[in-house]
């Protein structure tokens, strides 16, 4: 039988343990405790245990998790076992941004195309990302078989964006534009709204 879909917030913290899984490996430490990679991942224990039932992992008794099988068991699960491909849309400040960012590249991600109305717009010198105009988004799309894309766009132009890339056969958006899109059943939607994350900050340190 099939397995069942892993809980999205199961796959987000899976996520948070591959980092530091990452950091334990580049330190050179064998195993890890489970109480030790729950307080790294900022989880409790038992709830570290119980999203690693989703990978079909159970570390030793008094010797905890082989932290090279447990990296490379949640590699797979979380689809990293080869370059993922991503385009970005709008290349604006934040786009180009997030264009120069390197630590995709360090986490397994691509950015193979931007794509922008202004496909004449200046990049900087020595980029080697493409940057084309929104009427070739769809044939790139379906020729690379991109299936993620990192939204950058203003948020008058979101939602008809988020329609093209979703015609274009998009099923995941990581939207760094200020309004919630509305997408089909299937396609997964993560926003990242810099001004709300530091209004909430804000109310705290009041």
């Amino acid at each position: 039988m099939p397995k069942s879909p892993i809980p999205r917030k199961s796959v987000y913290r899976l996520s948070l343990y591959q980092r530091a899984l990452q950091r334990l490996r580049d330190n050179g430490v064998p195993t890890v405790s489970s109480a030790a990679l729950a307080k790294a991942a900022g989880v409790k224990p038992t709830q570290l245990r119980k999203d690693l039932t989703h990978v079909g992992h159970f570390g030793i008794r008094g010797l905890g998790y082989d932290v090279e099988a447990l990296s490379a068991s949640l590699t797979a699960t979380l689809g990293m076992t080869t370059l993922q491909p991503v385009i970005l849309v709008g290349a604006g400040n934040l786009g180009v941004a997030l264009l120069h960012y390197e630590g995709f590249a360090k986490e397994g991600f691509e950015i193979v195309a931007a794509f922008d109305t202004d496909p004449q717009r200046c990049l900087a010198a020595g980029d080697k990302t493409p940057l084309l105009g929104m009427g070739d988004l769809k044939a790139f799309v379906e020729s690379r078989l991109i299936k993620m894309v990192i939204l950058a766009v203003p948020a008058t132009a979101a939602q008809e964006a988020a329609n093209e890339l979703v015609s274009a056969g998009i099923q995941g958006i990581l939207n760094f534009s200020p309004i919630i899109l509305h997408v089909p059943d299937g396609v997964v939607v993560n926003n990242v709204d810099l001004a709300i994350e530091l209004e909430n900050l804000s109310y705290f340190i009041k």
